[in-house]
């Protein structure tokens, strides 16, 4: 059913031999199938010329010009429909709100299939799109806005037409608006539009249409360099500024170090490196700062740290660290005190993104010293800059020095006295290893609600690395739910810290056993060899999950994964999984309960985040019921995640884990058997049946076993030349007893099904 290669494939053969009959009736069908009917027609015409007496392409020609009357009647009827929706929204007289919005709702649906959205671009849609947009109504611009969104979806030409139209500045403007859900709506369009523009068409068009689609990269950088200008724009609004933030973050970088060409990272250094900066340096609650959200400064520090990552040679870098010290130098010099504090915050950004830069920019004269100056000033929001740069700063073990010679009794002077709970953490994890102790029973008045919040972000997941910090957290009942409050918080550093708190909590890591030669190696060599932290065994871990599960962490990791908002890293989706991964069989009972999330993240973020949700889902479907935890259509969707634990750059537990998995889901009904084969997974369950280690052979044989109930597989097994059925009379005859029982089962379920196989049995 891949239609647009099959119709590639015929052409190819068309080239060759303009009168291969097969070759165009299967470009017709494929044509058909894809819309075309015009180009179908076309080819179905030729082969009618050719053999004017063939019955079947006679019929087939007939069927089709039907078809086509149908689509036009259809086509005439969308007409109406989309001149008579347009009137209901443009008409200032209409009062019915329900009215209008099901006109738009149908406006909306019907620009997401292809047809329908050509017919509103044909009918002077988009003028009249732009004149919603311009009414400022919130609820006709969402409906412009998602309406055009269908328009562009994938259609290069067409993206191209609407952005002349409405041009970039007014594309830009919405975005900054302060009405939260248009701006992500514009938002949305902007990023269809930036993927339609790369891309270009998703269908191949031959001839006259082909020659619209032009050369885009000036279309893109237009759009990037109005972007850029909304970041130093006062007017703009803060959801506004994070949304262009994020935009730049998914579009500009490449997606893959195997392209070559960095130019449009480089040409956002040259324009928009210092508008980048100007967000991240900004200071909350300053005179004169621009409008940003808590996650502006984060949003800018990962912008930075991806075009910094897109970098390709040492002179490219270089170019960004004079860009960087430029700016720091332009605040930190003849600004006085407000201008001290920006270049501060700048640092800290910087050392939150690409450390490389922040780490050369802290180095300029000056700079620590003022840092220290800083916490010493009577002025709450000073210190708080202050002391989170310390934060940032305090990695390096220079530094570290420097600050434990300079500024450690300042900082516990500023834990014992700041009324602020996030300055006294702040300034706690910077003074001491050992801050969560004296935190909960140390030199001062213990935290309070406010400061256990602030405590189990940044700060504990750092702490955390100390076992005997989380046995302690994990006593503390109040600090355990305040982290899981936080689990509902949109601040992406946040929910980062609150994921890597419970990996640390739960040893979630990958476990790699040293090598015994090395280790004697070692030890003759007379190197230090880390030994694991009592607190770390297995039983003080189990107990630290159990704990954790009492307390209620399984609905917080439904929460953070839930959670729509750009917080939800790929990072922070590996780190969920990882906790939910080792959580282990005795709790599976309880991660159904976050099935729904469990999904998401075996599709996306980073590889190994997915790999550790799908063994989760393995775990669950191999331990339990499957009709049961995954009720209704949510266990079709389990299929996908667990046949890519059958690649063969994933583990041997792996393999095992999703070929149990897939037995049991192959033994439910066909349609599950259906969907198995439609993702392709039957080669490599074969692949597997020769395995040597014997469980994944086994595994695989039984996988087997049930698929064979498919008409599909028992045909493959009947296939010329196959060993299929040979190997699996061999099994049937092997000393282990489960995989002759799991052959041999086979065997039975394909005679019974499929009798024409009964007589080949005696042929292999």
């Amino acid at each position: 059913e891949d239609y647009a290669k099959a119709e590639a494939d015929a052409s190819k053969a068309i080239e060759a031999d303009g009168r291969d009959m097969k070759a165009l009736f299967r470009r017709s069908q494929a044509l058909q199938k894809l819309g075309r009917l015009d180009q179908a027609v076309s080819d179905l015409q030729r082969c009618v010329s050719l053999e004017p007496k063939n019955k079947a392409f006679q019929e087939a020609l007939r069927a089709l010009g039907s078809s086509m009357h149908e689509k036009m009647k259809t086509m005439s009827c969308t007409d109406s429909k989309v001149e008579q929706m347009f009137q209901i929204l443009l008409d200032p007289e209409e009062k019915d709100t329900d009215k209008k919005q099901k006109a738009a709702q149908n406006l909306i649906v019907l620009a997401r299939e292809e047809a329908g959205a050509e017919k509103i671009f044909q009918s002077d849609g988009v003028r009249l799109l732009t004149q919603l947009l311009d009414t400022a109504k919130a609820d006709l611009m969402l409906a412009a806005l998602r309406t055009l969104v269908g328009l562009c979806s994938g259609h290069r030409s067409r993206t191209m037409a609407i952005l002349v139209e409405l041009g970039a500045p007014r594309l830009s403007a919405v975005l900054g608006v302060e009405h939260e859900q248009v701006s992500l709506a514009a938002c949305n369009l902007l990023h269809v539009m930036f993927d339609s523009l790369k891309e270009g068409l998703q269908k191949d068009f031959r001839g006259k249409e082909d020659a619209v689609v032009l050369d885009s990269s000036k279309d893109l950088r237009l759009l990037i360099k109005h972007l850029l200008e909304l970041l130093a724009l006062e007017g703009a609004s803060a959801h506004g500024r994070d949304n262009a933030l994020n935009l730049l973050i998914k579009v500009v970088p490449r997606k893959s170090p195997k392209e070559t060409n960095n130019s449009l990272s480089l040409w956002v250094i040259d324009q928009g490196l210092k508008k980048i900066l100007e967000v991240g340096s900004t200071v909350c609650g300053a005179p004169g700062s621009l409008p940003v959200t808590e996650n502006s400064r984060m949003s800018a520090s990962v912008l930075l740290s991806k075009l910094y990552d897109d970098l390709k040679c040492d002179a490219e870098r270089e170019n960004f660290h004079h860009l960087c010290e430029d700016y720091v130098r332009s605040w930190f010099e003849g600004h006085e005190l407000a201008g001290k504090l920006r270049a501060i915050q700048t640092v800290s950004c910087l050392l939150q993104g690409p450390s490389d830069a922040g780490n050369r920019v802290l180095e300029l004269e000056g700079i620590m010293d003022s840092v220290l100056s800083l916490c010493a000033s009577v002025c709450e929001a000073h210190q708080l800059v202050a002391v989170e740069a310390l934060i940032h700063a305090a990695d390096k073990a220079k530094r570290a020095s420097f600050i434990t010679a300079n500024g450690v009794s300042l900082l516990k002077e500023i834990y014992k006295h700041s009324e602020r709970d996030s300055i006294r953490i702040r300034a706690l994890v910077v003074s001491a290893p050992g801050a969560w102790r004296d935190g909960r029973s140390g030199c001062a008045e213990p935290l309070g609600g406010a400061g256990r919040a602030v405590a189990v972000g940044p700060g504990l997941a750092y702490l955390t690395f100390d076992a005997d910090v989380k046995e302690e957290f994990v006593e503390d009942k109040a600090a355990m739910q305040a982290m899981f409050h936080l689990a509902k918080s949109e601040d992406r550093s946040v929910l980062y810290a609150v994921a890597s708190t419970l990996v640390n909590c739960t040893n979630s890591y990958d476990h790699e056993e040293p090598d015994p030669q090395m280790l004697e190696l070692a030890k003759y060599a007379k190197q230090h060899i880390p030994e694991q932290h009592p607190k770390d065994k297995p039983d003080f871990v189990k107990r630290r999950v159990r704990k954790l599960l009492t307390a209620g962490v399984v609905s917080a990791l439904a929460c953070m994964v839930k959670s729509e908002n750009p917080a939800l890293t790929n990072s922070c989706r590996e780190l969920i999984s990882r906790r939910r991964g080792e959580a282990g069989a005795a709790v599976t009972w309880l991660l159904r309960l976050c099935l729904q999330a469990l999904i998401p993240l075996s599709l996306e973020g980073t590889e190994v985040g997915q790999t550790k949700a799908a063994q989760a889902l393995a775990k669950i479907t191999i331990t339990s019921n499957p009709e049961m935890a995954f009720p209704g259509e949510r266990i079709y969707e389990v299929v996908r995640p667990l046949v890519s634990l059958l690649h063969l750059q994933r583990t041997g537990l792996e393999n095992f884990e999703g070929l149990m998995a897939l037995t049991n889901l192959a033994g439910i009904s066909e349609r599950l058997r259906q969907k198995i084969l439609k993702e392709k997974a039957v080669p490599m369950i074969e692949g597997y049946m020769f395995e040597e280690h014997e469980l994944i052979r086994l595994a695989a044989t039984e996988c087997m076993c049930n698929m064979a109930m498919s008409k599909e597989v028992q045909e493959l097994f009947l296939a010329e030349g196959s060993d299929r059925l040979k190997l699996m009379v061999l099994y049937s005859g092997e000393e282990d007893e489960k995989l002759r029982r799991a052959a041999s089962g086979t065997l039975a379920m394909l005679t019974a099904l499929h009798p024409p196989i009964c007589k080949r049995i005696p042929q292999v």
